[in-house]
């Protein structure tokens, strides 16, 4: 008997145990709880540099078009691609026979003018010669009046006839000169100093100018100076203006390349539901790398700070969570009703963490510039966020900044 009232009583024993461990269990881990840690960040002093990023093709500063005037098939080619010309080389023929041959028609058809205006000439001379014999005649009264009429209405018709020969002479010369225009026109020159960037004909093809000069070559003028056409967003352009300077990347080089804006365009362009408009950046191209169609990665610089306080970006979205510690560590919170930007501090790991309120100037996607921060100082720790909610969260970055193709970004 003894020993089952023994038995018993462990076992309430036991179990009371059990249940008073799982009590304090619950009551700490909701102390804990009660209790986040949070990630900091000191406040830095450093520049911050503000950008407006974007993409934009590298072209050629003149792009030269050229056609052709006459039709007829390309007899031979003189360049190819990347060939440099001068302007006036020859870099193309087109079969002349055609032309040769109207040539050869219009001149003879000026000297068959010119030879119809001598012939008139002549006539008109000897008509002159016969109206002052009549003239005499009639005066001594040995011709009539209707024969005098004949022969100066001969001498008239002469000189009409010698303004239409005169007239066919000048319009023989305009449709010789035409010819000799077309028969020209079969040797493509090139019209600039350049680089051929584009061919779009082969010997033997045959070509058909009708409304407009067919292209068969493109020709840049000079590659060592390039430009940037970029699409700027409605949001951005008003930070962007004439001589900024802009840094950029292409994908085939690990190189960074400069230039300036130099023209912004009024022009707008809808793409997706987004107004943009373009904007060129010169850029000098001494070694050649910068390729007609190449992307370019471009970082506009639209302000710059040197020398200032800065913080991550997270401390300003942060706001930590209102939990109510125990009365023996209850601080106010400093601010709350004021609206604007605030910074969160903890000055001890049991004390509520304390709202400052700061006034802020710009970022570069990353940090943001404090302009106004009373009782903060550089190296001063601000929470960020919470401990072990983002464990590959060791650095600041702006989900929204676009990423250079390639996984690069201008610095």
């Amino acid at each position: 008997m003894m020993k089952k009232v023994f038995l018993i009583g462990f076992l309430v024993l036991l179990v009371a145990g059990a249940a008073g461990g799982a009590i304090w269990f619950f009551y700490f881990r909701a102390k804990a709880e009660a209790q986040p840690a949070f990630r900091t960040a000191a406040i830095e002093r450093g520049d911050i540099v503000q950008l407006v990023r974007s993409t934009g093709i590298v072209q050629p500063i003149q792009l030269v078009q050229v056609g052709t005037q006459v039709n007829g098939p390309v007899t031979k080619l003189y360049v190819d691609f990347n060939d440099r010309v001068q302007a006036g080389d020859l870099v193309a023929q087109i079969d002349p026979r055609v032309y040769e041959a109207n040539l050869a028609r219009d001149e003879a058809n000026l000297q068959q003018s010119l030879a119809n205006v001598e012939q008139t000439q002549a006539r008109l001379v000897q008509a002159e010669r016969e109206l002052t014999r009549s003239q005499e005649l009639a005066r001594r009264d040995m011709l009539s009046a209707s024969e005098l009429d004949t022969a100066l209405a001969a001498r008239d018709v002469l000189l009409a006839q010698l303004k239409l020969n005169r007239a066919a002479v000048d319009q023989a010369r305009a449709s010789l000169s035409l010819s000799r225009a077309n028969l020209d026109y079969t040797r493509i020159r090139s019209p600039v100093n350049g680089v051929i960037i584009d061919r779009n004909v082969s010997e033997g093809q045959t070509v058909v100018a009708s409304m407009s000069a067919q292209t068969l070559f493109q020709i840049a003028t000079d590659l060592s100076q390039v430009q940037v056409e970029a699409n700027i967003p409605e949001a951005d352009i008003g930070k962007v203006i004439l001589g900024q300077p802009v840094k950029f990347t292409v994908d085939a080089y690990e190189q960074e390349f400069t230039g300036s804006v130099t023209q912004i365009r009024l022009s707008a362009v809808t793409v997706q539901s987004v107004v943009t408009y373009p904007v060129i950046i010169h850029a000098a191209n001494p070694e050649g790398k910068l390729f007609p169609g190449m992307t370019a990665n471009l970082a506009c610089e639209v302000a710059r700070r040197v020398g200032v306080l800065k913080v991550p970006n997270a401390a300003l979205r942060f706001n930590p969570p209102d939990k109510s510690p125990p009365p023996a560590v209850v601080r106010p919170r400093r601010g709350d009703a004021q609206p604007g930007p605030k910074l969160w501090v903890q000055a001890d790991p049991k004390a509520q963490p304390i709202a400052h309120s700061v006034r802020t100037g710009i970022g570069d996607g990353a940090m943001t510039e404090l302009v106004e921060a009373k009782d903060l100082a550089e190296g001063q720790d601000v929470l960020i966020g919470l401990r072990g909610n983002d464990k590959n969260n060791s650095k600041t970055v702006n989900p929204f900044t676009p990423q250079a193709p390639g996984g690069r970004r201008p610095r």
